[in-house]
């Protein structure tokens, strides 16, 4: 029976398609050669140079072998000064040959240790460069988080292994000719015999490599979480409530199941590859002896001699080695563009931030910020964390937000401060759109301070300095902006004052309490003079009573003549606030000053009460919140 011309069409098409799908892995080569002549043009021409080098001698040598053994047995034969002294001559010569190989492999060590070093950094930079200018909403997105943690894991030593092995091909090819043009003169079927021998390993040792690297991508989201277990076991702002609550051991059970899984695949893929590995390494034994056995035979009988024989043995060896060498580094280069598809599809995906190009002012000064028709819904989430939301702050005016957990208090403010973009409707900033400002001119005007402020494991002064990136290292600024927020008083008592390390990462590193870490948060959202928008966001949930009511008394100086947002759980509080804005669900339900929504007895009054009849009956010395 006939085959089906469909069915033999379709075959071909599959191959084609996968032969194109194999070939297409290797575009991101050109790029890796690229970023290394990037990063150094000196060290690249080296490597050319020495990868020339090393790929043409290694044939010398064999020949001059071949020269020194005819001589030997020549001058042997004859007993002349004359042919004894031609043997020592070709072993200077031969001499000389390694000399200049060890030279060529000892540069393309030097570039290759000293381009690690360099590359590394450069494409660690650039993952880091990339990460600017990503949005919000890239770092809260897990598949894409995936990404970032590939690309940092493998993709900063590929490049570098890549374009060494586009080298070390070179190099082995350069060889390969030369060994293939002496063994012709024997016989074209001993070349015929070297190519055939590598291939099923190198078919082998791809798909091995395409293996692991889809085992590496499957594996990410449980490398992140060993990584996070491993974080909450060693880390000191974790270490009070694992032990307090015990969670050691089963967190480090956890730990070792996701080693357990990992490793069952690992070593699958290992003792796979090693079976292969030997069945398909002793074909190529049995190759080479083949071979062997028939130059022998050939010298015995005469057909060459014994310099000969031990140059075509040497060459067919070495031509193996390095036919080996060549299908391996393409299989390496196939599995270096695997990886570094990783770098790129970071470096190149995600959304992209706004630059910094836009306006430095609206078309109407003093208009403040308005919210019209605003809704957002966060990606992959079934409802919007704020619907339709209006409303209107002036400048000088100060709003209060309230509501319960989740009602889009927070969603609200990273509208404003564009770390996300509404879904519908816009905000403007006096008649302009928070889209079609710079933002570097849009965060100038705003002072903040959100529920989970960062505390950096720097100095004292820069995690306050950190508020105004231009003045980072000012100290006057520092002091300034401490005692406009509290921290002064106790920062003055530090060892080192304002120049004293915080955290417990380095060396000397001072922890602060929690409402000490507030103050020098608030004191950072103080930085900016020029700020007219000052957003606060639970600025005093880790403080005691009396410093609560300093640091409000504080908010409401500096608040004169700009535009305040006061989130706070803390109803009293918000009693300074000119107008409150009650979300609940991502709504606006309500909104009025303390004195009209008290008035209306609905939600804000009845949480107001609640929370006034808990502080009555809290216990003495106790402060209850809700």
């Amino acid at each position: 029976m006939s085959a089906s011309p469909h069915g033999a069409g379709s075959g071909t098409g599959a191959e084609a398609a996968g032969l194109r799908a194999y070939l297409d892995v290797f575009r991101y080569s050109r790029r890796a050669a690229e970023l290394v002549w990037a990063t150094s043009k000196g060290l690249s021409i080296a490597l050319g140079v020495a990868s020339l080098v090393g790929g043409l001698v290694p044939a010398g040598i064999a020949y001059v072998g071949k020269l020194i053994v005819d001589a030997v047995l020549l001058a042997a034969k004859t007993q002349t000064d004359a042919d004894a002294r031609q043997a020592l001559i070709y072993v200077g010569l031969e001499l000389g040959l390694v000399a200049v190989a060890a030279a060529a492999q000892r540069t393309l060590s030097t570039c290759r240790s000293l381009l690690r070093a360099l590359l590394g950094h450069r494409v660690n930079v650039m993952i880091l460069e990339r990460a600017l200018t990503l949005n919000l909403s890239d770092f809260e997105d897990s598949t894409f988080y995936d990404r970032m943690t590939r690309a940092r894991r493998e993709a900063s030593s590929r490049p570098l292994s890549l374009v060494m092995r586009t080298f070390d091909l070179g190099k082995n090819v350069i060889s390969l000719v030369a060994y293939g043009g002496l063994l012709l003169s024997f016989s074209p079927w001993v070349a015929t015999i070297l190519l055939g021998a590598a291939i099923p390993a190198f078919v082998a040792e791809t798909r091995f490599s395409k293996d692991a690297f889809r085992l590496f991508r499957w594996r990410s989201p449980e490398t992140r979480k060993q990584m996070y277990l491993e974080t909450v076991l060693a880390r000191e702002d974790y270490a009070k409530e694992t032990k307090l609550f015990g969670l050691g051991p089963l967190l480090l059970e956890r730990y070792r199941a996701i080693f357990r899984t990992l490793f069952a695949e690992d070593r699958s893929l290992t003792v796979r590859r090693g079976v292969w590995g030997f069945t398909l390494g002793l074909l190529s034994s049995l190759a080479f002896y083949g071979a062997y056995a028939w130059i022998a035979v050939a010298a015995i009988r005469g057909d060459i001699t014994l310099g000969e024989m031990t140059m075509y043995l040497l060459v067919f060896k070495q031509g193996q080695a390095a036919l080996s060498a060549m299908l391996a580094a393409i299989g390496g280069m196939y599995e270096d563009n695997l990886y570094l598809s990783n770098l790129y599809e970071y470096l190149e995906g995600g959304s992209v931030a706004d630059d910094l190009s836009g306006a430095e002012e609206g078309p109407n000064p003093g208009d403040g910020i308005r919210f019209e028709g605003v809704s957002f819904r966060y990606p992959g989430a079934e409802r919007d964390a704020l619907s339709h939301i209006d409303l209107h702050l002036e400048p000088g005016e100060r709003l209060g937000l309230v509501g319960q957990n989740g009602a889009g208090k927070t969603t609200l403010i990273k509208l404003l401060t564009r770390l996300y973009n509404p879904s519908e409707g816009r905000i403007l900033l006096d008649g302009l759109d928070l889209r079609k400002w710079s933002r570097a001119a849009l965060h100038r005007r705003i002072g903040v301070i959100f529920q989970d402020f960062v505390r950096f494991q720097l100095l004292v002064g820069e995690n306050i300095g950190a508020g105004d990136v231009e003045a980072f290292a000012d100290e006057e600024r520092w002091q300034e902006a401490a005692e406009r927020g509290l921290a002064h008083d106790f920062i003055d008592e530090l060892p080192d004052g304002y120049k004293t390390q915080l955290g417990r990462w380095f060396k000397g590193g001072q922890e602060l309490s929690l409402g000490q870490w507030q103050k020098v948060a608030l004191s950072r959202a103080f930085m900016r003079r020029d700020a007219d928008i000052l957003v606060f966001d639970e600025p005093t949930s880790s403080m005691d009573a009396s410093a609560e009511i300093e640091a409000f008394a504080q908010v409401e100086r500096q608040a004169e003549g700009r535009m305040v947002l006061l989130i706070s759980h803390r109803f009293s509080t918000l009693r300074m606030a000119d107008r409150i804005i009650v979300l609940e669900g991502g709504h606006v339900v309500e909104q009025g000053d303390h004195i009209t929504l008290m008035a209306e007895a609905g939600r804000y009054a009845r949480l107001y009460e609640a929370q006034a009849a808990a502080f009555k009956e809290a216990p003495t010395g106790l402060v209850a919140t809700s």
